[in-house]
């Protein structure tokens, strides 16, 4: 009667079962895997769906703008202002060695907003711009 195991051995086992410490851990690293791209993207669009043509997969170097259905500018997840827009991404430019900006609309807004954004970004001297969208499924 007791902990023994029934071979006769008196001893505390010393073996460290690791099956429980390895299904945590992936667990863990699927909510990892699946919340690390939602997190580059913090700023809520409901974006225009299209078909998938030429697929970006947005990453944290690139210089990603969003346009808010109220009109709010974010520079990755730092909101600024239209005065400083076009200066601060030629800084982000210089700081990660690219040329194009990412830009995200929300579906609902006007296309005179993101036409006029695209305006400012090409007459302070942004030539590359890209538009970002959802794929239909």
């Amino acid at each position: 009667m007791g902990a023994g195991g029934g071979d006769g051995n008196k001893g505390a086992m010393a073996d460290i079962n690791v099956t429980p410490l390895v299904d945590v851990m992936l667990v863990l690293l699927i909510i990892f895997m699946i919340t690390a791209p939602l997190m580059l993207n913090g700023i809520r669009l409901d974006l225009p769906k299209t078909r998938e043509t030429n697929p970006i997969n947005l990453q944290a170097t690139q210089v990603v703008l969003s346009l808010t259905l109220s009109g709010d500018l974010y520079l990755g997840e730092r909101r600024v202002g239209r005065e400083e827009l076009v200066g601060e991404i030629k800084e982000r430019f210089a700081e990660d060695g690219t040329d194009t900006v990412f830009v995200r609309a929300d579906f609902a807004l006007r296309y005179g907003a993101v036409a006029s954004l695209v305006s400012l970004l090409k007459g302070g001297g942004v030539e590359k711009v890209a538009l970002v969208t959802e794929f239909e499924r």
